[in-house]
């Protein structure tokens, strides 16, 4: 079945995982792949290779597994660089308990921490002030409490944490491919939004 046209999801890309023996996080993969393409302009050939490698195979067992794979990077890539703003991580969604979105988050993070604290500090010190407070930020999320209670205030402060996130990987993305997204002048730039302007009232998961 094809998946050029579908939106993939957090448990399509792990029954593939699952499929091939593997308990590994997705959620931790899509940080890294987030951060490659926006670092690196990450090829789907070399995609593939990372993520059959990550799976101790040497290609996808299957045509359709591949798909998944590569529609994975596509669509993370289209997102990243849409005009609408429209970036979401990969993560566990409403079918999965708060705490295991949680703990999808804190991976995202770490996959996504790992690619950037590769890069150079020249590099790093050209980047925009809110970008780097934003990664800053982040470098907290990848500590955060992951036994958290299924309430309405972790509920709010999970979303409000996992936007930390997309701002940060959004902003990465701009500022290393400028003019892409393009963005009318009315929109407002991630750069602005409030949770990437490194304010301390961070929400907090009790």
């Amino acid at each position: 079945m094809s998946i050029i046209n579908e939106q993939l999801d957090f448990s399509t890309v792990a029954n593939v995982f699952l499929a091939h023996g593997s308990l590994q996080s997705p959620a931790f993969f899509d940080g890294r792949l987030c951060a490659e393409l926006a670092l690196e302009d990450l090829s789907a050939e070399r995609w593939l290779e990372e993520v059959s490698l990550a799976l101790n195979v040497e290609q996808p067992e299957s045509r359709e597994d591949a798909d998944v794979l590569l529609g994975w990077r596509r669509q993370t890539l289209d997102a990243l660089a849409a005009s609408e703003l429209n970036f979401e991580p990969l993560l566990p969604d409403e079918l999965f308990s708060l705490g295991e979105r949680a703990q999808g988050l804190k991976e995202w993070v770490q996959g996504f921490t790992e690619v950037v604290n590769e890069v150079d500090g020249e590099t790093y010190e050209r980047w925009s002030s809110p970008l780097r407070e934003a990664l800053e930020d982040l470098g907290q999320l990848a500590a955060i409490e992951v036994e958290i209670d299924d309430d309405p205030e972790n509920e709010n402060d999970l979303f409000a944490l996992t936007e930390h996130a997309r701002m940060a990987a959004m902003l990465l993305y701009t500022e290393q491919h400028p003019g892409q997204p393009q963005v009318e002048q009315s929109d407002q730039d991630p750069s602005t939004d409030a949770d990437a302007s490194g304010n301390d009232d961070t929400p907090t998961l009790h």
